[in-house]
């Protein structure tokens, strides 16, 4: 046989395998890289120059004297081979000659959790190693719970460094009912325990003589036999839209990643927000036509009609069109340094729709080693919590347990564009459908023309002390000598009604923000001028009350006074206080303080008085038409 025809022989079958894609996962040093190490080594996938290498840094860093350590093969960040911890995820392809493997080498300090999130997400299976020693630790129920949080449904438990145990049965069947009390709950569809020891090969490529007792398969075996499929393509067809290709004017396709089903030329499909269908008449590739598409394939649709689609719409099938709606239920792994304040608002991505989105309301955290519900406020870093989500805009989904596709979404930081939480979506809630927009006769206009004046607020923030409320309350009545309407909203005085509930914690902050833009959001539907004073000290905040009205409604006064001259005013003795930590949660003192970036006006009270001040307000809204 020659060259070319066994080269194609070779990539033929290799095209016909299966792929399995797993991670591996548990607490710290129980030998996860040692065994994707192991793996790569025993299936003689290294090359020559690697092996040398590998040779060469395990007396440099490795921890087995002068055999080699396999960590080493796939911890490849300097600061991993110098502390000998997994930081980063390593991503490893191997293969058999019955299956391919991709592998993900996960970090298990809990400091990583994210990181172990980020493999999880996509793999099909679990191996959550544990050492024989130290049995079921804190971070192995936690790897296990956001695996399954996750949609992994197979695990392997590997108990490993079982030669440390002297092989002992009894070690390697306590273990396994240890973490099947807590597994139980978890709802995974296989869950086959192993005993091995990934340095010496113990029961990873084939059984070892060493465990007699043990009567499974080796690791491998059951990796290369283990049934996975997730049945994508017997779903509900689901395409997101990531793109309109538009090269010329005789060709429009709409191209992405079938999340779900199968799709041919003739079949009728929906846009699942618009409900509008029609008939697919091409399916569209870089290497031809093709007469069917399944899930997985990245491909260009083109439709019989002329339908409004863009990026971030989904084609669906018409007899099971997933929801849409701006509010629902899932659960939510913070991932970031500064914790999760409900209300404050973030971007959503959910497939390649992207929307402004808060958690309007946070149900409870989950105790991951007992799985128990708890209360709280926030969320912080890799915390576990369910709740309440809204959106700006109607998103389409299924719930994640049916499609992690088109089920699951991140939450972007709006201003650092960091991805703080992965989420998992569970069901819709039912106000987010029964509840619509009613139509009204007389409209934010027109009681704006009956008061002779255009709608605002002008929302007032600075320090403690700095003379919002002055200037705010003063600002009103000169506005009220000449006959405008006019409403203020002081940030004591809402306290004592509207938010007495509310504490000064950065959540309770953030929700009083949000109920107040809320209630300002109604005045200027009156057709009214409305005047915060607010300390407000978070620019999310003021962002999103910007963003809940419209453009030119909001105006931002930023009163300017250096703290060191709100400290020696400060006309309520709140300052001294905080110093003294008889006040918690202070703005200026140990909670912070974001000044605008841009404000509309800039007021700076060291110099000139509140008479100045206020009628320099007073003239801009004349200048730009707000007065009539």
């Amino acid at each position: 046989m020659n060259a070319p025809t066994a080269l194609k022989e070779f990539l033929d079958a290799q095209e016909k395998k299966t792929l399995l894609r797993f991670l591996t996962c548990g607490s710290v040093d129980d030998g996860k890289s040692t065994l994707i190490g192991r793996l790569l080594y025993d299936t003689k996938l290294l090359f020559e120059d690697t092996l040398a290498s590998l040779e060469k840094d395990s007396k440099k860093f490795g921890t087995d004297g002068d055999n080699i350590d396999f960590a080493l093969l796939v911890d490849g960040l300097e600061a991993e081979r110098e502390q000998g911890i997994t930081i980063d995820v390593a991503y490893r392809f191997f293969a058999t000659d019955k299956r391919k493997f991709i592998v993900a080498d996960t970090p298990g300090h809990e400091q990583y959790t994210r990181n172990m999130a980020t493999g999880a997400s996509n793999s099909d299976l679990a191996v959550i190693l544990i050492d024989a020693r130290k049995g079921v630790l804190v971070q192995s129920r936690r790897h296990a719970y956001i695996a399954s949080l996750l949609g992994i449904r197979h695990v392997v438990l590997a108990v490993n460094k079982i030669d440390l145990v002297d092989y002992s049965q009894k070690v390697f069947d306590d273990i396994v009912a240890d973490f099947r009390a807590f597994s139980a709950k978890l709802g995974f569809v296989t869950e086959v325990a192993i005993p091995l020891s990934a340095r010496y090969g113990i029961n990873v490529m084939e059984k070892s003589a060493e465990t007699p007792w043990y009567q499974g398969t080796s690791l491998l075996e059951h990796l290369e036999t283990v049934d996975v499929d997730a049945a994508l393509t017997d779903k509900p067809f689901r395409l997101p839209v990531q793109w309109v290709n538009r090269p010329n004017l005789d060709f429009r396709g709409f191209s992405g990643t079938i999340a779900g089903g199968r799709v041919k030329p003739g079949d009728t499909v929906v846009v699942a927000k618009s409900g509008k269908a029609s008939t697919v008449t091409r399916i569209v590739t870089q290497d031809g036509d093709l007469p069917e598409a399944v899930a997985g394939d990245a491909i260009t649709l083109t439709l019989a009609d002329e339908v409004d689609i863009s990026r971030g719409d989904v084609l669906a099938a018409p007899d099971a069109r997933p929801a849409v709606s701006s509010q629902f239920a899932a659960h939510l792994l913070w991932m970031a340094e500064e914790e999760l304040l409900p209300g404050r608002q973030y971007l959503m991505k959910v497939g390649t729709a992207m929307v402004p989105a808060q958690m309007s309301a946070l149900k409870y955290k989950v105790d991951v080693n007992t799985l128990e519900h708890m209360a709280g406020k926030t969320l912080a870093l890799n915390e576990v919590g369910y709740g309440n989500f809204s959106t700006a805009q109607p998103l389409v989904f299924d719930p994640y347990r049916d499609n992690r596709d088109t089920g699951g979404f991140i939450l972007i930081d709006r201003f650092t564009n960091a991805t703080v939480a992965a989420g998992m979506i569970d069901f819709s809630l039912m106000r987010a459908t029964n509840v619509h927009w009613q139509a009204l006769d007389v409209n934010k206009d027109a009681r704006a023309a009956m008061k002779g004046q255009r709608p605002v607020i002008l929302w007032f923030t600075g320090l403690s002390g700095s003379g919002k409320s002055t200037i705010a309350n003063l600002v009103e009545k000169k506005l009220a000598a000449e006959g405008k309407h006019t409403s203020l909203l002081d940030g004591d005085n809402v306290r004592h009604g509207l938010n007495r509930d509310l504490g000064f914690t950065d959540a309770d902050r953030v929700e009083n923000i949000r109920r107040v833009g809320e209630v300002a959001k109604l005045f200027v539907d009156s057709g009214t001028i409305v005047l915060t004073a607010f300390i407000s000290p978070f620019r999310s905040e003021r962002r999103m009350v910007r963003e809940v009205v419209g453009a030119g409604e909001f105006v931002e006064v930023f009163v300017d006074t250096p703290i060191e001259v709100c400290m020696q005013r400060d006309p309520k003795g709140l300052y001294e206080k905080a110093k003294a930590g008889k006040i918690k949660n202070f703005t200026g003192i140990d909670s912070p303080y974001e000044a605008p970036e841009v404000a509309e006006l800039n007021i700076k009270t060291v110099t000139g008085d509140t008479e100045i001040h206020a009628q320099r307000i007073v003239d801009y809204l004349r200048d730009r038409g707000y007065l009539g």
